[in-house]
């Protein structure tokens, strides 16, 4: 027979459970709400961003025009095809702050020449070919952007990459190629990352706070794949790929709270229309 002690215990251990459970869910909320938050201000500098290159990469072709338009077979001078790409950052403000990985210069038939990095990959492969909305650019415009995969494998997974591109051309008028610039999904993530968690570290100093800073992740998204950064445990985003933060975006930004390896997080998610009507960002964070 249960004496008054044992009943009492009895209930205070059915109390615990959902009490448990009520707590993680407010600690995921309580994250989600100030994901939101964070997300205005991702979501500001993936716009500067982008409007650097739309101000910078014309410039730069103009530039870029200048040296290598006297060359008389530009696809034989790879040598001087970099040198001027590497220029460029220096010669036009916009390009020099960019987030972009690369510069590349195409001949006139949209063909790779080469790019500003020690190691070419990109040489003598057709970059219209990869990224077809490039190639109305070889016979009319001034700027044009898109996504896609050059086929350069990442260690960190499967990712993507978002380019711009503007046709150089000579004195004349001729065209030489297409000055090209882009940055990878998984790159820009770890940009806009360490951004947020220097904000959020410099509004701890300035409030005098000394707690700590909370969790915080910021990943790229599309329908196919959540990208995180170097250092993103996978985990992470494949829970958000299952809570199917794709759909959840289709009609405006989104939130919600979700439990990883034992962890309340919170996230907040938006599409990204300057990149892409298909890719969003996700700030994805837990208190400490």
């Amino acid at each position: 027979m249960m004496n008054g002690r044992s009943r009492a215990l009895l209930c205070a251990a059915a109390f615990v459970l959902p009490l448990a459970t009520a707590s993680c869910k407010d600690k995921g909320e309580k994250s989600a709400e100030a994901a939101k938050a964070n997300l205005e201000l991702v979501v500001r500098l993936v716009n500067e961003d982008v409007n650097e290159i739309e101000r910078g990469l014309p410039e730069g072709a103009k530039k870029i025009a200048i040296t290598v338009g006297k060359e008389k077979d530009v696809r034989g001078n790879p040598a001087v095809v970099r040198t001027a790409l590497l220029k460029i950052r220096q010669q036009v403000p916009d390009l020099g702050i960019a987030k972009s990985t690369f510069f590349a210069l195409t001949d006139d038939k949209g063909v790779a020449i080469r790019n500003d990095l020690e190691q070419d990959t990109m040489a003598g492969k057709s970059v219209v070919d990869r990224y077809p909305a490039l190639k109305g650019l070889l016979e009319a415009g001034t700027f044009a952007a898109t996504t896609g995969e050059f086929g350069t494998p990442n260690p960190l997974g499967p990712d993507r990459e978002w380019v711009a591109g503007t046709p150089v051309r000579r004195e004349d008028g001729s065209l030489v190629g297409l000055l090209v610039t882009g940055w990878t999904y998984r790159r820009f993530a770890y940009h806009l990352q360490e951004t947020l968690k220097r904000d959020l570290q410099e509004q701890l100093v300035k409030s005098g706070d000394t707690g700590k800073l909370p969790v915080v992740y910021v990943l790229l998204f599309d329908k196919d794949a959540v990208y995180g950064a170097r250092g993103t445990p996978p985990v992470d985003e494949a829970a958000l790929k299952d809570a199917g933060v794709f759909a959840k975006t289709a009609s405006g930004p989104a939130e919600g709270a979700l439990t990883i390896t034992d962890r309340a997080f919170g996230w907040a998610a938006t599409r990204l229309p300057r990149l892409s009507a298909d890719l969003g960002v996700i700030v994805l964070r837990s208190e400490i």
